[in-house]
C-alpha cells in the first residue's frame, strides 16, 4: 500500500512539475523578445544555405536551419529605402509613397545623370511618414525597450530612428551607405568612433550584443540593420587572400560579365573582396546570436533575418551574381526582389521550410502576432501574419503581391510595376506599356516570357494591377520631351565598348595574387572608369 501511495505521489509531483514547466514556458513566450537582422543588398544566393558555393556563412546557415526558411521570400522593393519603409509600416511602396531610395534624382533632375532615358522618374516621399505607426512604435507602446543599430536611410534630421519609436539609435541617419567606409573613423554623427581601423559591421553587432546584455531582464525589440554588404566593397587582406585562393581552386572563369538590356551584369560569384565583406557580416551575426545564448534569452527571442533588395550584380560595384535568378538590385526581375527570408521562433518546431510567397510587409503583423500583441489592421494593410504558417497550419496562396517602381534603377532596371499571384508574375513597363508574363518557378530566371500563350491570364492580372495602383493613388513617370534617341544609342554603345571591358580588367586585377589596392587595405575596391 505504501509503495502504491508513494508511486501515486511521484506521479502527481511529476504532473505538477510538468504543468509548472509548461506554465513557465507559456509565460516566457507571452511577451518574447525580438531581434530583427536586416542586411543591405544581400542577394538570395549570397549564403551557403541558399546555394552559394563561394561565400561562407556558417552562423546564418545555422540560424536558417534552426528556424523556418521561406524559399519564396521577397523584399517589398528592388531598392533600399522603399523596402525599409515597407518593413517599418507594413505597407507596399505605392501606398506609403517612398518609391525610390531617398536621395535619388527625380523629374527633370534625372537628366543630370546623362543616361538619356525615355522618361522622367516620378517624384516620391522623402521621409518616413509621421502618421504611420512604425513597427518599433507598436512594440514600444506595449512596454518593449527598442533599439536600432546601423543603416536607417528613411529621412534626415527629424526623421531618424529615435523619431519613429526607437529608444536607442546607434549609427542610423540619413545616409544610405557607410560614410567613412567599413573601417573607422566612421564619419557617422550617430556612432562615436572608438579606435582607428575598427570594423563597422562588428561594431554594430557588439552594440547590439551590449544592448541585449543590459536588457536581458526586460522585454526588448532590437533592430540590427547592417550597412554591409552595400558598397564600398572593403575587407581585410587576410579575407581577400582566403577568397582569392578559393576562386583560384574552383577555377577562375575566363569572363565574369555579360550585357543586360542597359548595363553589364555579373555572371559569377568570385569577387574575393565581397566574399570577405559577406563573411564579416556572418561573423557579426554570430556575435549577436552568441549574446542571446550567453544572456539566457535565446529560448525566448524571435529572430528574423532578411535583406532589403537583391544582390548588386550591376552598377554599385557589380559585387555578386544572383544566377539562376535574373538581374539583381534595381531590376524588376527575381534577382532584384527575391531574398533570404528566415524566421526563428524557438518554441515552434513544426516546419522547417515553406514555399508560400511571402513579402517583407508580412513581418509587421507576424511579429505582433507571435508576441501575442494586438494587430493594427489599419496600419499593416499589405501584410499578413505568418504565425499560422509557422505553426504548420494550411494556408491559402491566393493573395496578390504588388511592386511599384516608377523610376530607373542605378543598376539598369526599368520603370515598371509587378503583380504576382498564384504562381504567375506580370510586369508592366511604363516606357511603352509592354508587358511580360512569367510562370514561377519554371521561368524563375525571367527569360521565358509566356504572355503570347496566356493572353487571358495576362489581361486579368494587368487589370488587377492597374485597379490596385488606382486605389492606392500611385505616382507614375512621365515622358521626357527632351529625349534624344541618338544620345541614348551612344550611351548604350559606351556600356558595351568601354564599361564591359573595364569591368573585366577590374575583376582580373582583384583576382591577381599581387592585388594591392592601397597600403591599409580598407578601401579595397578598385574602380576603373
Amino acid at each position: 500500500m505504501y509503495t502504491l501511495r508513494a508511486f501515486a505521489w511521484v506521479l502527481i509531483a511529476l504532473f505538477v512539475s510538468g504543468c509548472h514547466k509548461k506554465d513557465k514556458l507559456l509565460k516566457e513566450n507571452k511577451n518574447p523578445n525580438i531581434v530583427f537582422i536586416l542586411v543591405d543588398d544581400l542577394g538570395y544566393h549570397d549564403l551557403s544555405v541558399t546555394g552559394s558555393t563561394f561565400y561562407e556563412t556558417p552562423n546564418i546557415d545555422k540560424l536558417a536551419t534552426e528556424g523556418v526558411m521561406f524559399s519564396n521570400g521577397y523584399a517589398a522593393s528592388r531598392v533600399c529605402s522603399p523596402s525599409r519603409a515597407s518593413i517599418m509600416t507594413g505597407k507596399f511602396t505605392a501606398r506609403h509613397g517612398i518609391t525610390d531610395w531617398i536621395g535619388a534624382k527625380a523629374g527633370t533632375d534625372w537628366r543630370k545623370r546623362n543616361r538619356h532615358d525615355k522618361m522622367l522618374p516620378a517624384n516620391y516621399v522623402m521621409q518616413l511618414p509621421k502618421e504611420d505607426i512604425t513597427l518599433a512604435e507598436a512594440f514600444k507602446a506595449q512596454g518593449y525597450k527598442t533599439f536600432f543599430a546601423g543603416k536607417w536611410h528613411l529621412g534626415d534630421k527629424g526623421s531618424y530612428p529615435e523619431d519613429h519609436g526607437f529608444d536607442i539609435n546607434k549609427g542610423g541617419f540619413h545616409r544610405g551607405g557607410p560614410a567613412g567606409g567599413f573601417f573607422g573613423p566612421f564619419n557617422n554623427p550617430m556612432l562615436k568612433d572608438e579606435k582607428a581601423g575598427e570594423n563597422l559591421t562588428m561594431r554594430l553587432a557588439n552594440e547590439t550584443a551590449d544592448f541585449i546584455g543590459k536588457h536581458k531582464d526586460s522585454t526588448f525589440f532590437a533592430f540590427l540593420s547592417f550597412y554591409a554588404v552595400h558598397a564600398p566593397l572593403q575587407t581585410t587582406q587576410d579575407k581577400w587572400a582566403k577568397y582569392r585562393d578559393k576562386a583560384d581552386s574552383i577555377g577562375i572563369s575566363e569572363s565574369g560579365y555579360k550585357m543586360e538590356r542597359v548595363l553589364p551584369v555579373r555572371q559569377v560569384q568570385d569577387n574575393p573582396v565581397y566574399g570577405g565583406l559577406v563573411e564579416t557580416m556572418d561573423d557579426a551575426v554570430g556575435v549577436v546570436l552568441k549574446a542571446l545564448k550567453d544572456n539566457g534569452v535565446d529560448k525566448n527571442t524571435i529572430v528574423v533575418f532578411t535583406s532589403d533588395n537583391g544582390g548588386v550584380a550591376s552598377g554599385d560595384h557589380y559585387a555578386t551574381s544572383n544566377l539562376p535568378l535574373r538581374g539583381g538590385k534595381g531590376y524588376q526581375w527575381e534577382g532584384g526582389i527575391k531574398e533570404p527570408f528566415f524566421i526563428k521562433v524557438p518554441w515552434l518546431n513544426t516546419i522547417k521550410s515553406s514555399e508560400l510567397p511571402v513579402v517583407s510587409t508580412d513581418l509587421y503583423p507576424t511579429l505582433l502576432d507571435l508576441a501575442n500583441l494586438p494587430l493594427i489592421e489599419n496600419q499593416h494593410k499589405d501584410g499578413i501574419s505568418l504565425k499560422p504558417v509557422l505553426e504548420g497550419k494550411a494556408f491559402s496562396n491566393s493573395r496578390p503581391l504588388f511592386w511599384h517602381y516608377p523610376h530607373y534603377g542605378n543598376q539598369g532596371g526599368e520603370p515598371s510595376s509587378i503583380i504576382q499571384k498564384e504562381g504567375w508574375k506580370l510586369i508592366h513597363y511604363w516606357e511603352d506599356g509592354r508587358e511580360e508574363l512569367f510562370k514561377l518557378p519554371s521561368s524563375e530566371q525571367d527569360n521565358e516570357n509566356v504572355i503570347s500563350q496566356n493572353t487571358s491570364k495576362a489581361k486579368a492580372l494587368s487589370d488587377e494591377l492597374m485597379q490596385w495602383l488606382k486605389e492606392v493613388n500611385a505616382v507614375y513617370p512621365t515622358k521626357d520631351k527632351e529625349f534624344n534617341l541618338e544620345k541614348r544609342k551612344q550611351y548604350l554603345q559606351n556600356m558595351i565598348n568601354k564599361k564591359l571591358p573595364n569591368l573585366e580588367i577590374q575583376r582580373e586585377a582583384m583576382l591577381s595574387p599581387d592585388f594591392k589596392p592601397n597600403k591599409d587595405w580598407w578601401g579595397s575596391q578598385v574602380t576603373i572608369d
